[in-house]
């Protein structure tokens, strides 16, 4: 394997960049003519034909410009001469920009600029000449774009609209939230195949506006890209990156699809914001580049069966939303060039940064750099005496008479997501400036796990649960931290909300708030897969309420359901338990909802908050169910490899520190049995694993506390008085008995 060493270099910072917003221009050729294609500076902006806009750029000589957009509205083209940014163009500020993609004529050089803001879509050549500003009207503001030819493919939150030469052509309402869309190559296919990567874990594979087929993806799919950036042979392969860090590449014929490999996130790494295929290796072969959203950029080569193997990985501290790889600094040296949240470009280089002077001697620094280290440090000194003489400026303002109160604005890029790997939500924060504090008060009862990569200092604070406040935590951060990472574990049947204060370092003190829903069923997650084998309980609901209210109260209950009332005289969805592995089915149309779970306590739940939620618009329901009683001991048996390992850790951490004080007072312990021996040796380990599931055997015990009551409570019998001996059976687990209790209590 080939050794990949890369050294980082930070070329500029732009404004705050949404998810692919940062493009590397191709390298130019030379103009023979040397003539503009336009016939006047002030000719009037094109709006259609504009894959045939000029391209009169002479050669950058072997590197390649670098464009950006921003949410300040602002574009702007710059190259790096002698280790410095040059710009060829910067726009005027203006309305944000989503999106930022490369376009030209069908199997030709795309070099031409297109940006989308709101609903207008803006071209611009490489030397920043203006050919197109065409307002699509669409009712959404843009989110997601791709060029193909004279083809624009448009994708708002739903609405997917495809444009040919700026002239309607293609519509399709999508059924969840669309959050990339990518086009198979035109000139390896008939026809023109877009392809839209949907939040309800689906790649929605379009035919004109028909849809020709869905595929299932491992997660909510985030990012989509042409594999080798052609597609591959027949153009028909896409590679694809989810929110929950997976990675993965399918080949998408005209009949049907096929999954060629996947990447688990083993390492629980962030969720992948951008992807591109370079050969930073330098082996001819396309290297897969990998930005994720803690920072985190990967590189994989690929291996004789053509799967990916990690080469290089280097970890920054703001999200990575755009990733390329390219020549810009110096020929000959390639690089990966990233963009930021915050808008820093950056770049992994192979050109080493520093020379030699001989072998064995150390390395110096050459005298250009020594002397733009200079240059840097009195640039710092500069600023911090207009920053001390603007604070006190400010200062003298506010105490006078006259003062105007200004809270300074920040924008904070902040995500809620759950992991099925541990039934955990992860929250991250990111701001543009430094982060002093993060305060979370909840009015439901949750967990804070703790999170490796997080160097921020936990403080709990006293909470009064009679006033519905069940946490108070204070997270001080490290001066510089742009990104906290937080991990947060919820009880299914308490629902409420969880309240986020983030004050950045910055004066005047100011914080912002963002809520978050916990949801009734927080722990389920959307699948497209149903095993009809279970014995599952039904719940059917009838009343005087359209689709659309019961939509909403469906919505109030789960998580990843779509903001919208599908489309339809009916909806179906169905849930997957990431604790429990148990399964949920909701069908509801106008007047009827059937909710199908092989967990009585889901069930339960969904009973309660629906009834709830009815009462509240004193509407009436005939509420009717069928429970199967061996759905029970097949809950139960979900249960048990959890309960087990729990109860095996638990007993192991218990025995620790006497094993440990017996290790001292005897020289030799080998007279110990291998288990005793063995939990010795793995002391930290399962200290370390113990500490990561604080509370998780308690809420196993919860759950099947919950089970008991739930399943009596719809016999009509309260059998809270059983409980404390239940908890003596738990104490003295063992499956049969456990399952003979459920039945005895009858």
């Amino acid at each position: 394997m080939m050794e990949l060493n890369l050294s980082r270099v930070d070329y500029l910072q732009s404004g705050i960049t949404s998810q692919k917003n940062m493009k590397l221009l191709p390298m130019g050729k030379k103009d023979q003519s040397n003539k503009s294609a336009y016939p006047t500076e002030d000719m009037e902006l094109l709006d259609c034909d504009f894959a045939k806009a000029p391209n009169k750029a002479k050669s950058n000589k072997g590197t390649q410009n670098i464009a950006v957009g921003d949410h300040n509205g602002v574009v702007q083209v710059f190259g790096i001469k002698k280790g410095e940014p040059v710009s060829v163009f910067k726009t005027l500020p203006s309305q944000k920009i989503m999106r930022l993609e490369l376009g030209g004529p069908s199997g030709g050089t795309k070099d031409r600029i297109f940006v989308s803001a709101g609903s207008v879509v803006k071209g611009f050549s490489k030397k920043g000449k203006q050919f197109l500003d065409f307002n699509t009207n669409l009712t959404e503001p843009i989110q997601a774009m791709f060029v193909e030819g004279p083809n624009l493919f448009l994708c708002g939150n739903y609405v997917y609209n495809h444009y040919a030469d700026c002239q309607d052509k293609n519509y399709f309402l999508s059924a969840d939230k669309i959050n990339d869309v990518i086009t198979l190559p035109v000139d390896k296919s008939d026809c023109i195949t877009p392809v839209l990567a949907c939040h309800d874990r689906v790649l929605r594979v379009l035919k004109d506006s028909e849809l020709l087929y869905e595929v299932e993806v491992p997660g909510p799919p985030q990012v989509l890209c042409l594999y080798g950036n052609d597609g591959g042979e027949e153009g028909d392969e896409v590679l694809y990156g989810t929110t929950d860090g997976k990675v993965g590449l399918l080949q998408l014929s005209r009949t049907s699809p096929a999954h060629r490999w996947e990447l688990l996130n083993d390492k629980r790494s962030g969720g992948v914001l951008s992807l591109d295929n370079y050969d930073i290796t330098g082996d001819g072969v396309l290297d897969l580049l990998v930005g994720r959203d803690d920072g985190l950029v990967e590189v994989y080569g690929y291996d004789e069966t053509d799967e990916p193997v990690l080469r290089y990985s280097h970890q920054c501290s703001e999200s990575i939303t755009s990733i390329q790889g390219g020549v810009v600094a110096t020929p000959g040296y390639d690089e990966v060039v990233c963009c930021t949240y915050a808008g820093w470009i950056l770049s992994l280089t192979t050109e080493p940064q520093h020379k030699s002077t001989g072998p064995g001697q150390e390395i110096q620094v050459d005298a250009m750099v020594y002397s733009k280290i200079q240059l840097l440090k009195n640039e710092i000194e500069e600023l911090q005496k207009q920053v001390m003489t603007e604070r006190e400026k400010y200062h003298i303002t506010a105490q006078s008479d006259k003062a105007i109160s200004a809270v300074p604005h920040f924008n904070i890029n902040d995500k809620f997501l759950l992991n099925r790997e541990d039934a955990s939500y992860t929250l991250s924060l990111e701001v543009q400036m430094a982060i002093d504090n993060v305060l979370l008060q909840s009015d439901v009862p949750i967990d804070l796990l703790d999170v490796e990569k997080n160097s921020a200092v936990v403080s709990y604070s006293a909470i009064n649960p009679e006033e519905g406040n069940f946490l108070l935590a204070t997270y001080r951060c490290q001066a510089n931290t742009t990104r906290l990472e937080l991990k947060i574990r919820s009880i299914e049947g308490q629902y409420g909300t969880l309240q986020v204060y983030v004050t950045p370092r910055i004066e005047p003190k100011t914080c912002q708030l963002r809520q978050y829903k916990i949801k009734p069923l927080s722990l389920h997650q959307r699948t497209h897969t149903f095993d009809e084998n279970r014995p599952y309980n039904i719940l059917k609901l009838t009343g005087n309420f359209s689709m659309a209210e019961m939509h909403s109260w469906v919505s109030f209950c789960l998580p990843e359901l779509p903001d919208r009332t599908p489309p339809g005289d009916s909806a179906t969805f169905h849930f997957i338990s990431t604790f429990l592995d148990t399964m949920l089915e909701c069908t509801y149309r106008r007047g009827e909802a059937i909710f199908r779970s092989d967990n009585i306590s889901t069930v339960s739940i969904l009973k309660d908050v629906l009834t709830k939620e009815a009462t509240k618009k004193q509407m009436r329901l005939d509420i009717t169910y069928d429970i199967n009683d061996y759905s029970v001991p097949h809950t139960l048996n979900l249960i048990h490899p959890k309960l087990e390992e729990q109860l095996l850790l638990a007993k192991k951490v218990q025995l620790i520190d006497g094993l440990k004080e017996l290790q001292v007072h005897e020289n030799d312990v080998n007279y110990l049995s291998p288990e005793y021996q063995q939990i010795l040796a793995d002391a930290d380990k399962l200290k370390a694993e113990y500490k990561k599931q604080p509370c998780h055997l308690e809420r196993l015990y919860g759950m099947i506390t919950d089970l008991y009551i739930d399943k009596f409570k719809f016999k009509g019998q309260n059998v809270k008085s059983k409980v404390p001996t239940l908890l003596e059976v738990l104490d003295n687990y063992d499956l049969p008995n456990l399952i003979d209790f459920f039945e005895s209590s009858a």
